[in-house]
């Protein structure tokens, strides 16, 4: 009966999710019938694990949802998101309009700034260079994932993603983890997504497809849109409703000031992980009124949020001309972190009461059963639950909070690097999650007005196909070369 409340908690969980209702509903409630089932004390699950669990993530990771969606909102009000976007369409738009989108994607979310404020400003800019080079709208949200949601998420070293610092406190590893195998990956991912959507421009070419229409008003439709809000927030780490509130610069950032702020991020991040927090003395974090922790468990997410902070300063000292409304800005980022953190959240909260009853320990050997070794059943576990929750971040937090301790004694066993362990964890997380109820595709779709039907295939093949191609690579690479 255990084993049969775990599915039923999953399944009302996913079904329920998909039909758009809250999360912060859906996972105490899913938790609960799981615990019915293995007949488990329903109030201590529920204040003493759930709640327990679901406040130990926000305690953690809050800063940087907090600072990331205050960042992403001044470098949206401020135009600087508008400025990069323009200046790669301008570099490249003319001959390399695929190029142009993917890069400023990547080029806007590598340097912090939030999935749904790119969105929002990149699709606009899409549109236009697509329609001058008479390239099928259908392939825009393909475009825009590879360059936002899969090498800049999960792979490129010291990425201020989510994604990658949720592993950080279990494997006391930095934004950096595995740097070659992060570039190795990344690269194949790049250059996979990049081929495929070459390939469906010219097949669009050859059969004598157009752009076609536009549909009117989308993007505000989406900003909107409950339905597609609540899906939103368990997937990235910002409010698509809030993202209207403020008030924008009517005057585009200059480049230099635009891009700054997102070279900032890279090089403070790197500076804090590599040479500042390693030579400080924390002896004191030993101490209970700090938790009793040690700075391995710490570090990461220090450096992130120290990286965050300095952007967000150098944004508003280049930018200070163009931000109306200075106090509404930073308002509203701060509004957009509170649900999507909050929901991430309630799934970790699902996760640990999942993983506390009797029967997960069938789930568990089942997982460590996998052949191939660890870092096959850590990419399994992670591309599972990501998949089931549509969420990257959710799935990951619940699959090591589930098995993170287990798979840190494999390591020390086995001589397999935490670092690798951290970079194969990540990847596996930013796989299976581009699923059709993923919050991410669901929304950058309604803001393109495109459905499924149209843009999906080409958003599997850039984003799922090319991560697990990456994936596979890093892990047999980590195997015979151990991590680098």
């Amino acid at each position: 009966m255990g084993l049969l409340g775990i599915l039923v908690g999953l399944g009302l969980l996913v079904l329920f999710a998909f039909r758009g209702w809250s999360v912060l509903l859906l996972a105490p409630f899913a938790a609960l019938v799981a615990a019915l089932f293995g007949g488990e004390p329903l109030l201590a699950n529920l204040t003493q694990i759930y709640m327990a669990n679901a406040a130990g993530f926000l305690a953690q990771f809050f800063p940087i949802f907090l600072l990331g969606a205050v960042f992403g909102k001044l470098m949206d009000d401020s135009g600087a998101v508008a400025s990069v976007a323009g200046f790669m369409a301008q570099r490249l738009g003319e001959r390399r309009v695929i190029l142009a989108v993917v890069l400023a994607g990547a080029m806007v979310t590598y340097g912090g700034v939030s999935l749904f404020v790119a969105f929002f400003v990149i699709v606009p800019m899409a549109r236009s260079l697509f329609r001058a080079a008479s390239i099928p709208r259908r392939l825009i949200p393909a475009a825009i994932v590879l360059g936002t949601s899969t090498f800049t998420m999960s792979a490129l070293p010291g990425t201020p993603s989510i994604q990658n610092a949720i592993p950080m406190p279990f494997f006391g590893t930095t934004p950096f983890a595995a740097p070659g195998l992060g570039i190795v990956a990344s690269l194949i991912m790049l250059g996979t997504g990049l081929w495929w959507l070459r390939r469906a421009e010219a097949k669009a070419r050859r059969a004598g497809e157009g752009y076609g229409e536009d549909v009117q008003g989308a993007a505000e439709r989406a900003a909107d849109d409950e339905l597609v809000r609540e899906r939103a927030t368990t997937a990235r780490e910002f409010d698509p409703a809030e993202i209207r509130h403020g008030r924008r610069s009517e005057a585009a950032s200059p480049v230099a000031s635009a891009i700054l702020p997102l070279a900032v991020v890279v090089a403070v991040n790197l500076v804090m992980s590599l040479l500042v927090l390693p030579r400080l003395d924390v002896s004191y974090l030993s101490e209970q009124r700090f938790g009793g922790t040690s700075l391995a468990a710490v570090a990461g997410v220090w450096s992130v949020s120290v990286a965050l902070g300095a952007a967000i300063v150098a944004t508003i000292v280049l930018n200070w001309t163009r931000l109306p409304s200075l106090r509404q800005t930073m308002d509203a980022g701060a509004n957009a972190s509170v649900l999507p953190a909050l929901s991430v959240a309630s799934l970790v909260g699902f996760g640990a009461v999942i993983a506390g009853l009797p029967a997960f320990e069938t789930v568990r050997d089942w997982v460590l059963a996998i052949e191939g070794g660890p870092l096959v059943s850590l990419a399994v576990a992670t591309n599972i639950l990501a998949a089931l929750t549509g969420s990257a971040s959710g799935g990951l937090t619940i699959a090591l909070d589930a098995l993170g301790p287990t798979y840190v004694e494999l390591a020390s066993h086995t001589g397999i690097d935490l670092a690798l362990m951290h970079r194969v964890a990540v990847i596996g997380s930013g796989t299976l999650d581009i699923l059709p109820h993923n919050g991410a595709v669901v929304s950058l779709l309604a803001i393109c007005g495109l459905t499924h039907r149209d843009s999906y295939f080409d958003i599997v093949m850039v984003g799922i196909v090319s991560s697990l191609l990456a994936l596979v690579a890093v892990i047999a690479l980590g195997e015979a070369l151990g991590s680098f």
